[in-house]
């Protein structure tokens, strides 16, 4: 999940000022969008796993988002991260074309919108270097898929550490505490698709576990 900040435990602030031109967008539209579901910063906060100040500071553009942290608001906030960002995404066509999916960068990792917005799942071809938010755990309402088109893949589950190949996919009730990490230095690419929530007050938590993935 370079040139980011690195997602941190709850309630800690990650170190260093955000890349330079990362993302200029997002700041304002995380506040509009917080504001539009009628959330207060404390409960929007909380309810992506993040601290107030945190929040804060990414509504000012005083920190970037990582990728978990932009699927985390966009979930929490009932959109898409591509929607969120302000991207311009070929309306609801049934094919996307690889012209039209720029690459963006988030936290170190780096993702193409690989699905139209307005629709109930998000797609995304993801690339995860290595040594990137492998510490921080997801659980989430709905369910995730995952493919791994290059590299090997270390995917915890609950308490049980897969490892995955090119080739190889999981499909999971996304409620189970999961982590992803690059097992090659050359990182891992994959095709993402998970369940978008409906309700913008949708419990979610993002952090690290003690532990490592090993």
């Amino acid at each position: 999940m370079s040139s980011s900040e690195t997602e941190r435990p709850h309630g800690a602030d990650s170190p260093g000022e955000p890349a330079a031109g990362a993302l200029p967008a997002v700041a304002p539209r995380l506040r509009a969008l917080r504001r539009q579901a009628s959330l207060t910063l404390e409960a929007a906060a909380r309810a992506a796993g993040l601290s107030p100040a945190h929040l804060s500071r990414l509504e000012t553009g005083q920190r970037q988002p990582s990728l978990p942290m932009l699927l985390a608001l966009a979930r929490v906030y009932g959109t898409t991260v591509a929607e969120l960002l302000g991207e311009t995404v070929v309306g609801r066509d049934a094919v996307i074309r690889a012209a039209d999916m720029e690459p963006t960068v988030a936290g170190g990792w780096t993702y193409w919108q690989a699905g139209a917005p307005g629709r109930g799942m998000q797609a995304l071809r993801v690339h995860v270097p290595y040594g990137s938010q492998g510490d921080v755990v997801r659980v989430h309402p709905g369910e995730e898929w995952l493919h791994v088109l290059r590299g090997r893949l270390r995917l915890r589950l609950g308490d049980t550490t897969h490892r995955l190949a090119a080739g190889d996919s999981a499909h999971f009730d996304s409620l189970t505490p999961h982590r992803i990490a690059a097992e090659d230095h050359d990182g891992v690419e994959l095709l993402f698709v998970h369940t978008l929530l409906q309700s913008p007050t949708a419990a979610l938590c993002l952090g690290p576990t003690p532990g490592d993935l090993s």
